[in-house]
Order: structure tokens, then sequence, then C-alpha cells
């Protein structure tokens, strides 16, 4: 049976839902908010984890101190350890004044680091030292300072692929994560979607004075059996655009299905890593990328099919193929003296080819040309750090080196690009 102070803090934090992995998240979260150990909370975008942070802060010591919460994928990388730590005057360029980052205004009370996977790795190291000795250091200065903070983290980051990939450390996921709360998502409380739906069905009749809406039976049936890969952010979305939209209050699945996008590939696989040439996983991070993967994956193929054609003839004791002909045709196949068609039956025993006869193959025009123009273009891309390197530039110099409009045009965050420049060392 859910314990009374479970459901005190669902009414109190507007928490809908009965499923027992959200009442066990809950209940954690009260245990260890009279600590000061650090919470890392984890879930897909859209669960609901940012009221677990303000659960733990209200039920703890510090409950009359300060809470800040940070999105730390939302800050540059370059300012970000500024906003943290703060910054003395003349740090850099628009340093006018001395600042305290939120760290320094925390002191005493609590601090929710969201999206903490996103942080680069020199903000990662400052953050170690003040989880184990509370110890900071402001851009631009050489003081040691002191601060009593809680930390609580949140991300939707997988931490052991972030691990592998170098891009997290693994010392501070450790120091992060001394209590790990799980935050179910939406399609693991199918009980709790209908409750959900009812409630936010409620809250926007009140805001737009209209009557509420409801849902059939099959309705229900077909909102529980959705995936909903954008979890409660995505629900209550739907219900407001249904709200305002439809002048049937009356909600049925004919009418809903409208509203659910791609609901029979919602559940199909993504694309989300692929194996790198040297064994390990490499992620992409546009399909710029997968494209240049499948080129060089053609050229492997190619190059594996040269070789094992060049074997056979070896082993045939034949010579090896001469360039192609202005007839478009195989001098090896249409020259009855070079004697590779002299015994059909061994060559389709060797290669699962069907065996040829002694007459002139043809090939298509121009194919032997193109499949040549293909490899030197595919020779000339070998290095994805080069071809990426020179469309950041392009992309700079097209918008006059206005970040924000670079990064728009290459379909990647202004952060990343200024990631890509100081990697590259781009001008």
């Amino acid at each position: 049976m859910v314990r009374t102070e479970i459901q005190t803090v669902k009414l109190r934090f507007g928490i809908i839902g009965n499923t027992e992995g959200l009442n066990r998240a809950i209940d954690i979260a009260m245990q260890v908010a009279p600590t000061d150990l650090s919470v890392l909370v984890t879930g897909e975008s859209g669960v609901g984890k940012e009221s677990f942070p303000q659960i733990i802060h209200q039920f703890s010591r510090r409950k009359h101190g300060p809470y800040i919460a940070v999105n730390c994928g939302a800050i540059p990388e370059g300012t970000i350890d500024s906003e943290l730590f703060g910054h003395e005057k003349g740090a850099f360029t628009g340093a006018i004044s001395d600042r305290n980052g939120y760290f320094a205004e925390a002191n005493g009370g609590t601090i929710f680091l969201d999206e903490v996977g996103e942080l680069p790795l020199s903000t990662q190291a400052r953050l170690l030292r003040v989880l184990e000795t509370g110890e900071f250091i402001k851009v631009g200065s050489s003081k040691v300072q002191k601060t009593d903070v809680r930390i609580v983290a949140a991300t939707n980051v997988d931490f052991n692929d972030a691990i592998a990939e170098g891009r997290f450390r693994e010392d501070l996921y450790y120091r992060l994560n001394t209590v790990p709360i799980k935050v179910p998502a939406l399609r693991e409380r199918p009980n709790d979607i209908v409750l959900l739906f009812r409630k936010f069905a409620a809250d926007f009749a009140e805001k737009y004075r209209m009557p509420a809406i409801s849902l059939s039976e099959d309705a229900k049936q077909m909102l529980t059996a959705y995936s909903w890969p954008g979890n409660i952010r995505q629900l209550k979305n739907i219900t407001e655009q249904i709200s305002i939209i439809e002048t049937n209050r009356d909600i049925t699945a004919e009418i809903l299905q409208h509203y659910l996008p791609n609901r029979q590939s919602s559940r199909l696989p993504t694309l989300t890593h692929a194996k790198g040439t040297d064994g390990g996983r490499k992620s992409f991070e546009s399909e710029r990328e997968i494209l240049y993967q499948v080129l060089f994956d053609m050229r492997r193929d190619v190059t594996e099919l040269k070789k094992l054609v060049h074997d056979i003839m070896e082993e045939r004791g034949m010579q090896a193929p001469m360039p192609h002909t202005s007839d478009n045709t195989l001098p090896y196949l249409s020259n009855p003296s070079v004697g590779i068609i002299q015994d059909n039956a061994s060559i389709s025993s060797v290669h699962p080819i069907t065996a040829v006869t002694p007459s002139k193959v043809s090939i298509p025009p121009r194919m032997d040309a193109e499949v040549q123009d293909t490899e030197e273009y595919v020779e000339e891309n070998l290095s994805l750090d080069d071809v990426e390197k020179e469309m950041i530039k392009k992309a700079l110099e097209r918008h006059h080196g206005k970040r924000r409009n670079a990064a728009n045009d290459l379909k990647i965050s202004e952060r990343t690009l200024y990631r890509k420049i100081k990697e590259y060392g781009i001008e």
C-alpha cells in the first residue's frame, strides 16, 4: 500500500500517477533528502526529472537556503565555467566586473545541474573538485574559495556510452551517482497515461475557458498503446492541441490518431551508432557523416572485390586486367588468348558468379570511369576531420563569421560549432 507521505508529496509537487517505479523514485528522494549525499536523477527527456531535486531540497535541512537550477546544455561552452564558478574583472573580453557564479550564490543551499552529461571535460574537472573538497576557483583568479552546496544532477545521457567514448569522466560519474534515482518513461506507466491526460485536459479547460475534452474507450486504448517518445511533455502538448482545435469534446480514436505522429513507426529502432573503422563505436552527429561512412564502406568493398579477382587470376596463372578499352569491354574476357574463359567450370567453382561464355562481355558505358572517379572522390575524403573543418570554414565565410547563422546552416548547435572551431583551430 502506498504510504501517505508519498501521496502528500505528489499533491504538493503536482505529480500524477500510481506506478510502482514512480512511487519508488519518490520514496528514495524523500529518504536521501535529510543527508548531503549527491544524487543523480536519470530518465528520458520529458519524464519530469525536474520535480525530484525540488523534493530533495524541500525535505532537507537546506530548505531555507537558496535553490538554483542550471541547464548545463543551454550554456555555451566558452562561458559555462564563468556561469558556474564566476570570474574576475578582466578575465576575458567583456568581463568588466567581478561576478559570482552559481556555486557561490547557492552556498548553504542546493544546486540542480540539469543535462549534466553535456558539460565539457574541462568543466567536469572543476566540478569534481567541488564535489570532493567543496573548493573552486573563479575564472581569471588564483584564489581558492569554499562553498557548502548540495548537488543534485540529472541527465538523459547513457553514461556507459559517454564514458566509453571519452565524453564524460568516470570518476565524476561515481561522485555524482552516490544515490541514483531512475524516473520511469511514460510508456512504462500505461495506467498513468489516462490520468495525466484527464489532468491536463482539466487544466487547459480552465485556462482557455472551455469544456474539458474526454476520451472514448477506443481512444483510451490507443493512448495507452502509443510509445510516447516525448513522454509527459509530448502528452501535455497533444492534450493542449486537441483542447484548442477540436470542437467535438468527445475524442474518439479516429480523431486522436491525427495527433499521434508516426504512430506505427515510433516503435522502430533508430540509427544512433555505427561501427567505426577502428572497431570502436562511433557516434554520427549528422546525416553528412553517415554519407561519408557509406562511401568509405563502398570503397572497402570495391578494394576487397579487386583483391579477390586478383587472387583468382594469380591462382589460374593469368595476367592482370588491362584498363578498359574504347569499346567499353573487358579485354581479358573478350580476348580468347588470355585464357580466362577456357575453363568455365573451374571459374564457377572458385567464385559464386555465373560462368561466362567465350563471347565479348560488355559493361555499361562509362561504368569503369565512374567507378574510378568515385574511388578518387573517396580517396580525397578519407579524413572526416578535414571535410568537417572545410565545411565549417565555408559556412563561417558565407555568414561573415556569425556563428549562430553558421551553426543553423550546418544543422548543429552553436555550442557544438564553438567546440569544433576550437578543436580545429579555425581562425
